[in-house]
């Protein structure tokens, strides 16, 4: 499997692109912004989107990859979420009033789209590659995704404050390669961190103490606030000589992840 990041920021700049993730070149994780820098061409090879949550940074290209790849495909494409995130996109996107409701049977000759709900801890599989929701905890309903190739595994968390459902989840697997996790205010903001639903360094430290530490493993760290970047990679590399075997540094759009 391959993962090529498209977007791992917090927000917007001019060299920022809030969450997408392409893995090999037909699945999406998340839809935000990361997603435009994709062609024409590759984004009519995506068949299948891996939604975390609704929030707008992680959705905020759906609607119009449907609207562009839809005339041109056979089949529609398949959108994986939580049944609160797919019932969010119908009520407040999907709707007519934001954008068209592309799985109307009696508007649209087919459908652009087919929501398919997911749970944590239900596997998908297309072909070979294993997608497995895991438990997080946010604002409102999310997962993370647990990305397992066979030979390897990589966790992406999307969005998430301290969790221990979670941590248990990554403490029992033995091929865990990438973790890519958010952390997405500095020590100095904890207060905002716990309102929004977010990580701060010290929860991420809380957290990787859950695991074996002997073992080595990357922890790509994605969703900082733009403009803090380098509050909270300093607030997390000050605590990196607790995880000698753990590689702790920031995940970058256009970087290419194989396991």
């Amino acid at each position: 499997m391959r993962v090529t990041i498209l977007g791992c920021s917090g927000g917007i700049a001019a060299d920022s692109r809030t969450t997408c993730l392409l893995l090999d070149d037909d699945i999406l994780v998340d839809a935000g912004t990361g997603a435009g820098d994709l062609t024409r061409d590759a984004l009519l090879r995506i068949d299948s989107v891996f939604l975390t949550h609704a929030h707008l940074d992680h959705i905020a290209l759906l609607p119009m990859l449907v609207n562009m790849a839809g005339p041109h495909r056979k089949t529609p494409i398949d959108i994986y979420a939580l049944p609160e995130t797919i019932t969010a996109l119908r009520q407040h996107i999907f709707n007519f009033r934001i954008w068209p409701d592309y799985t109307a049977p009696s508007v649209f000759t087919r459908p652009y789209l087919a929501f398919r709900p997911i749970g944590v801890g239900e596997t998908v599989e297309l072909s070979g590659r294993r997608i497995t929701p895991l438990p997080v905890r946010h604002t409102i309903p999310a997962v993370a995704y647990r990305l397992d190739s066979g030979a390897a595994s990589c966790v992406f968390s999307g969005d998430t404050g301290y969790h221990e459902p979670f941590w248990e989840a990554l403490r029992g697997m033995d091929d865990l390669r990438h973790l890519m996790i958010e952390v997405t205010f500095p020590d100095d903001d904890t207060g905002d961190a716990s309102a929004s639903g977010h990580m701060h360094p010290e929860l991420l430290v809380r957290g990787l103490a859950n695991l074996d530490g002997s073992r080595p493993l990357d922890v790509l760290i994605s969703h900082m606030e733009p403009g803090r970047e380098e509050a909270i990679m300093a607030g997390i590399l000050a605590r990196a000589g607790v995880f000698p075997a753990f590689s702790l540094k920031r995940l970058e759009r256009g970087q290419v992840y194989s396991f």
